[in-house]
């Protein structure tokens, strides 16, 4: 990197000690805008880089709720409003034990990108807690949504910040968020997206991120004069992103072996069966493991990690943060993986990276790849702001159509600035340029 960008690096170290997360987050982002500042001398000279890795705002609160036995616990509660260049800040809630201010941080800096790609105006933004909706009751989780919503709704506002789900915040979550915000602002608003169908929420909302990762992946096929057909696929996670990434990958021809959860994989060389994963996961919110109780010809490992060991053609990690290291990378690679697209936030390290693209790997990164769910997101709050209901053909057309712009934003970015291929580059460059430009024309703020 340039000295300027590295001075904004060190920065960026020393004003957020610890959060790792956020500091690769960053750092992925400046390698690749180095020809850009390059062109655009303008952007150093106005601190667009050292302005954009900064948050315009965070949040910070405690949440304290009852648990069943009564018992008073105290949760800690984050909304990082990120950069609101190119419209109000937009972004999911994530309710896990690993939460803290760095990984809410990393993940609110994505979504400015990932925002600025799907072609809608929206910003970027990321909140959540360390609470663990896992073993808790209705009860116990409405009581923690309330109190969560008790402070946030003073932060937030259709025209303002419209926060989503994401890990741990399901309808369930969505819901008890929304009547508290209801009943606070008193006032029937688009003001988050991912709501239930009879109030206010989109159809294909629920698809959306695993049809639009599909979708990208599909042009990256294309551009190796291929498809799904016959492909063996293997996708980590068994949430919503995971699923429909397999509903919609099997419905193009290809055959999906391998899902995962946080306890550890199943390998069903017949094809995953999609309804006995549905049944387990979205029915009785079960463990990955009850699949061969279904069926017994399936194979169940313990530990998540080693899904990478389950040779494959398309690989589409879909679970979280890192969890595809150099070395896993390298063994996807031995393997004969051939493409790479990114379903979860970040689930590649940048040695794993660095090992796919050194070795022909096609890869798709997950800024691009999965902004699916956000785009949809959007056209959830271009509905509520027309009192409209779109038909789920129509949003899953507008959802193709959005993922085609979004790749076709990173080829051309990507080959521009001499790069040709580069997704990452590509994705980075593309969404970097519309924020910054932005930024620009509004003088500094």
């Amino acid at each position: 990197m340039s000295q300027y960008l590295d001075s904004v690096m060190e920065t960026v170290i020393k004003r957020n000690a610890g959060e790792v997360e956020f500091h690769q987050a960053v750092k992925e982002v400046l390698e690749t805008i180095e020809p850009v500042l390059a062109k655009y001398p303008e952007f150093e000279k106005a601190k667009i880089v050292d302005r954009i890795v900064e948050p315009e705002r965070q949040i910070m609160f405690r949440v304290p709720w009852v648990d069943r036995n009564g018992e008073v616990q105290v949760n800690r509660g984050f909304r990082v409003q990120f950069n609101s260049a190119i419209g109000p800040y937009k972004g999911g809630l994530r309710l896990h034990p690993s939460v803290y201010l760095g990984i809410i941080k990393f993940l609110g800096f994505e979504q400015i990108f990932k925002n600025a790609l799907t072609t809608t105006p929206i910003g970027g933004g990321k909140g959540g807690s360390d609470f663990d909706p896992k073993g808790k009751t209705d009860l116990e989780v409405m009581n923690f949504c309330q109190s969560f919503m008790t402070e946030l709704f003073r932060h937030i506002g259709p025209d303002t910040d419209v926060p989503a789900g994401d890990i741990g915040t399901g309808a369930r979550e969505i819901g008890f968020m929304y009547g508290q915000y209801k009943r606070l602002s008193n006032t029937f608003t688009g003001v988050l997206t991912g709501k239930g169908l009879q109030w206010g929420g989109s159809l294909a909302r629920t698809e959306a991120t695993g049809y639009g990762l599909v979708y990208y992946a599909t042009r990256m096929l294309q551009d190796a004069g291929t498809d799904w057909t016959g492909k063996k696929v293997v996708i980590s996670g068994s949430g919503n992103v995971a699923i429909y990434a397999n509903q919609k990958a099997t419905s193009l021809g290809a055959k999906v072996i391998a899902m995962s959860d946080s306890n550890g994989y199943v390998v069903d060389e017949a094809g995953i069966n999609l309804d006995v994963v549905k049944e387990i996961k979205e029915g009785r919110r079960g463990r990955i493991k009850e699949y061969i109780d279904a069926v017994p010809s399936a194979q169940y490992v313990e530990g998540c990690r080693g899904i990478w060991t389950v040779p494959c053609d398309i690989a589409l990690p879909c679970a979280t943060q890192n969890e595809i290291n150099g070395d896993e990378a390298a063994t996807l690679v031995k393997n004969g993986v051939k493409f790479v697209a990114e379903g979860a936030n970040m689930p590649s390290t940048p040695e794993a990276i660095a090992t796919f693209q050194g070795n022909g790997v096609a890869f798709g990164p997950a800024k691009a790849a999965n902004s699916g769910g956000v785009a949809t997101s959007a056209l959830e709050m271009s509905q509520n702001s027309m009192r409209l209901s779109w038909t789920f053909d129509e949003v899953d057309q507008k959802l193709h159509g959005i993922m085609n712009a979004v790749y076709d934003q990173c080829t051309s970015a990507a080959e521009e600035f001499g790069m040709k291929g580069n997704l990452v580059a590509g994705a980075n460059i593309a969404a970097f340029l519309k924020v910054a430009k932005s930024m620009m024309a509004q003088g500094v703020v």
